[in-house]
Parts: structure tokens; sequence; C-alpha cells
């Protein structure tokens, strides 16, 4: 019976490798720009190969979907481990300061860009698939809890071994914790297919699922994007908002840190929550934390202040973990899942690309104080969608 599943009975399968993948990624993520300056990169070229993350991932999101259709979620997994290696290994080959250095570095970057929206998106198809409809909101906010906990540990383990390795000892952290990865993703039993279903996927084109499904990604899609770009944004202002009054750089890091520890805690009552009563009662408090967050933001005038602004930000994302899995998983077809969440992934990455030239170009246009409270009527807008669009629960 459904109603006998446990999730730990998964753990092993998803949020394990959910963690270690995380770890990779977070080990990675602090030294990106810093490797690229010491292969003498400009900071505005070192910001530029740092963006090729987001550009690998939007590039591979689509294409994601139709592999997992064709091979699986198991075997999808294990290649974007595959890839991963390679991209952390094509970074660690250092050809000395020069520009084929920093392209040689910029490929291995969009490689680890394009594994992760592989590595995710195979996950959550394959929980969506294993876990009953009426846990799936604890499951995959436990799936996008793990992963947060694992990018939250990642520059730690990452910052220990570079005190023995230098730079390079990121890298070795972020290898040691995909292989782990991929040896757990080894041992996960494949998904059961029949026959029929087989021949159903393979007849799926990500043409088709646009035509069929156009209203879903019009709608509720919008507002996975608007969500999307605020939460993107949220990573950018705190150490800008910071900088503008005058915090050191330590002081800064440490209040990131309380807002993503915050983050990293909050994730399974959310999902809990959303379970039980249903998705709107986690995904338009979310985005209501995260608007009112923005807007009192530009009035934090000193550590104190900014820290707890950060705190109710990251309260906000932290509820909210999951719910943009959640939601592709509730208006998926059962034929051809991956590749509707590929297409569902791309919207949410068009999103994160989204919210921080917003706050850019208000910025340029009228200050950071007030780049930071249009990115928080973005949250607000979201929350508006998401109340619009989201299913109802179908009531007994």
């Amino acid at each position: 019976m459904v109603e006998d599943f446990r999730l730990r009975s998964v753990a092993a399968a998803a949020y394990g490798p959910a963690a270690l993948f995380g770890l990779s990624e977070g080990a990675v993520l602090p030294v990106i720009a810093l490797s690229a300056i010491g292969r003498g990169a400009s900071t505005p070229t070192a910001a530029l190969i740092a963006a090729l993350l987001g550009v690998g991932s939007l590039a591979a999101n689509i294409p994601a979907g139709v592999l997992a259709t064709r091979v699986g979620e198991r075997r999808s997994m294990l290649l974007a481990a595959a890839v991963m290696v390679a991209g952390v290994l094509t970074c660690l080959v250092d050809l000395g300061r020069g520009p084929w250095s920093l392209v040689l570095y910029g490929c291995g970057v969009l490689l680890i860009g394009a594994a992760s929206a592989v590595y995710s998106l195979a996950r959550q198809s394959y929980l969506t698939e294993i876990v009953p409809p009426h846990l799936r909101a604890r499951a995959l906010s436990t799936l996008g809890g793990s992963m947060r906990v694992g990018v939250f540990l990642g520059p730690f383990a990452g910052a220990a071994a570079m005190q023995a390795a230098g730079l390079a000892g990121a890298y070795y952290v972020s290898l040691a914790a995909i292989v782990a990865a991929a040896a757990l993703v080894v041992r996960v039993p494949d998904l059961e297919v029949t026959a029929d279903d087989r021949v159903a996927a393979s007849a799926v084109t990500t043409r088709g699922m646009l035509r069929q499904r156009w209203r879903v990604y019009a709608t509720l899609g919008a507002g996975v994007l608007l969500l999307s770009a605020i939460r993107q944004t949220r990573q950018t202002v705190v150490p800008l908002w910071a900088a503008h009054i005058g915090l050191s750089p330590t002081t800064s890091s440490i209040i990131y840190g309380v807002a993503g520890a915050v983050d990293a805690l909050t994730f399974y009552p959310a999902g809990k929550v959303m379970d039980r009563y249903g998705r709107r009662w986690v995904a338009v408090p979310a985005t209501l934390v995260l608007g009112v967050s923005f807007v009192v933001m530009p009035f934090a005038g000193g550590a104190v202040a900014l820290m707890l602004a950060a705190m109710v930000m990251g309260f906000g994302n932290g509820i909210g973990s999951g719910i943009v899995m959640t939601l592709g998983a509730d208006v998926s077809p059962r034929v051809g899942r991956p590749t509707h969440l590929g297409i569902w992934n791309e919207l949410a990455d068009i999103g994160s690309g989204v919210g921080p030239l917003i706050l850019s170009a208000v910025t340029a246009l009228a200050g950071l104080g007030a780049g930071i409270v249009a990115s928080g009527l973005v949250g607000f807008a979201a929350a508006g969608a998401l109340w619009r669009w989201i299913p109802r629960p179908r009531r007994a």
C-alpha cells in the first residue's frame, strides 16, 4: 500500500547523491572567478566565465528531458556524473595565463553547468515516479533541501582542502564528492517501464509537448519564472547592500552564511504543509516573504539590521524548497514526464537569468536601493501568479 511508503526508503537513491552532488558544486562555486583571474582574466571576463554555469544549464535542460525519456533516469544521472567529472578535470588543466587557458577553463565550467541540469532533471523525474502523490511535496522539498545542505557545506570542505593543496584543493573535493554520488547511483534500481510505455515515450517530442501543454507553461510556468527570478537575485543583493553600507567582506560573508543556514534548515516542514493543505499554503507565503525581505533591505543601515533582513530572506526561500519541482511534477504527464520537466526547468532557468538583469537595469537607472525594491516587486508578482494558477487540490 502507498500508505506504507517511507521517504527513508529512497534516501540512498535520491537524497544521498543529491547532497553529494550539491557538495561537489558548492566546493567549486566560490573559486570559479578566482581561478579565471589566476589564468589572466579581467574581472568582467571572470564574471562572464562564472555565468557559463547558467548558460550550460540553459542549454542542457531540454536535451536532458529527451535523454531521460530515451535512456531512463538512472543512466542519465550516471552520464551527468561522468560529464561533471570531465568538467572538473578540464578546470584543473592550467595552461598558464592566456586566452587559450581561459577558453579551456570556460569549457570546463560549461560542462559543470550542463551536468547539473541533466542530474537535477533525472533525479526529480525518478523521485516523482517512485513516490506516491500524497508524499510528493515532502519528497521533493527534502530533495531540494539535501542539495542545499551540500551546496552550503561545499565551500567549507573546499576551503579546508585549499589549505593543503591550494586552489586545486576545491576541485579535488568536487571530484571526490561526484565520484561518491555516482557510486550510490550505480546501486539504484532502474524504474520499471512496460513495453507500451517505452513505445509511447519514444514518440514524445519537445515540440509536441509544447503544443499540448502551452497553457500550463504560459500561466503557472510564468509564476515559476518570476519565483526563480527573485530567488536568483537574492544571492546578489546581500553582498551588494553590505558593500553599499560599508560592511567588510568578512561581515558580509558571515551574514550570507547565516542566511544560508536558515535557508537549509527550513525545507522539511514546508513539504509537509504542501502535502497536507495544498501547494498554495507554501508557494504564496514563500514569495511574499521574499518580496518583503527585499523591500525592507534598503532600510538596513548596519550589520544587525541587514542580518535580520537576510535571515527573513533565507526563511522565505527555505520554506519554498522544492516548490518548483513539486509544481512541475504535479502538472506533468505520465508519459513523457522528463521531456515536460526539461521545458519546466528551462522556464525556471530563464527566470534565474532575468532576475539579476532586472536588478542591474533598475540600479543603473535609479540606484541600488530602487533596484532591490523593484526585485521585491517581482516576488509580489510571483505570489499573485502562483495564487491564481496553482491547481486547486481535489476534494474527496
